[in-house]
């Protein structure tokens, strides 16, 4: 690690407690709030074009008739002491290509089949195994400059690594791709974990300092009859490029902090207050993804009462947790 990087992570971890780190931490399984019970809001029903299984944190597979996708896929979950309240930001990166081949399937498998990667942004939960999956799957990633270059250091070759800005409407297969502004969570003093970019391809990182924020984007993907499912990586978002997106669903990251305002009547606002909601980046992601999702007190509270303000601005819509690796049937 970088006298840079460590400069950052004092700066950033500074007074933050493990849940003010990122989304979750882990104790003990999540028991009897899913699903959360709601009148469906009047949207387009799903017709059976796409189903998604969640990968655990803000990761995602979705799969059409002819095309796989893969949102921020973190499957290594190694340990970096956040669930026991020792956080270490100089945790060496760890690939698990077993636990990769485990979750999605193996190279050359017709399950280990991935047509593109979507990355929301660079910190080591979202983007540590994407490099070695886009490599060995021959798939693309769809990600910001600094994803881009991070990839480059980390064995991608450049040709298989897209920048993308927001903005951008991608034919991805027999699925349509758009590409949205987005912002990151803040801890509760207010800072970004990791903050910065990559205008270059640096060193291949060596510990998760060293994969920064390096900008944010969500994703929207539809099917032909034009519904839309909207996935976000971080528990923030810039309202003015949701709106007017349309879209019949929301990957929801609960935040840690109360730093966002108003962050459950805004999102409801822009999205002109969507069908369901699938609230994410709520587990322990470095416990096996085969286990039941676990989270602590302090999450489980935070799930239930931002389930109760997108009710009280959003009656109608359906608000969800998934369990690992159970299709959703969504678009």
């Amino acid at each position: 690690m970088t006298t840079a990087h460590t400069a950052v992570t004092r700066s950033a971890t500074r007074g933050v407690g493990r849940r003010s780190l990122l989304a979750v931490a882990a104790s003990a399984p999540l028991a009897g709030l899913w699903p959360t019970t709601a009148t469906a809001a009047p949207r387009r029903k799903p017709s059976g074009f796409a189903s998604f299984e969640w990968l655990g944190t803000a990761g995602w597979r979705v799969r059409t008739p002819t095309t796989t996708l893969l949102v921020d896929p973190y499957l290594s979950r190694f340990d970096t002491g956040l669930a026991a309240g020792r956080f270490d930001a100089t945790t060496p990166i760890a690939l698990d290509t077993a636990a990769v081949d485990s979750a999605i399937g193996t190279t050359g498998s017709a399950e280990g089949a991935v047509d593109a990667v979507l990355v929301t942004h660079t910190h080591w939960d979202h983007f540590a195994d994407v490099p070695h999956i886009g490599a060995t799957r021959g798939a693309t990633v769809f990600t910001t400059l600094s994803g881009y270059h991070l990839c480059q250091s980390m064995g991608l070759p450049a040709a298989q690594a897209a920048v993308v800005k927001g903005g951008e409407e991608l034919q991805i297969g027999d699925a349509v791709v758009r590409v949205v502004r987005s912002l990151h969570s803040r801890s509760g003093n207010g800072g970004l974990l990791f903050p910065g970019i990559r205008t270059g391809v640096p060193e291949r990182p060596s510990t998760i300092a060293d994969l920064p924020e390096g900008d944010t984007l969500g994703f929207v993907i539809r099917s032909p009859d034009g519904a839309g499912v909207l996935l976000l990586g971080a528990s923030d978002y810039d309202d003015q490029a949701l709106r007017s997106l349309e879209v019949d669903t929301v990957m929801l990251p609960v935040p840690s902090t109360d730093i966002t305002a108003g962050y459950a009547e805004r999102l409801m606002d822009a999205l002109e207050r969507p069908r369901t909601v699938v609230l994410v980046h709520w587990d322990d992601f470095e416990s096996p993804l085969a286990d039941v999702p676990r989270t602590d007190d302090r999450t489980r509270a935070r799930i239930r009462a931002l389930t109760a303000e997108i009710r009280l601005h959003s009656p109608a819509t359906q608000v969800l947790t998934p369990s690992y690796l159970t299709p959703m049937v969504l678009l």
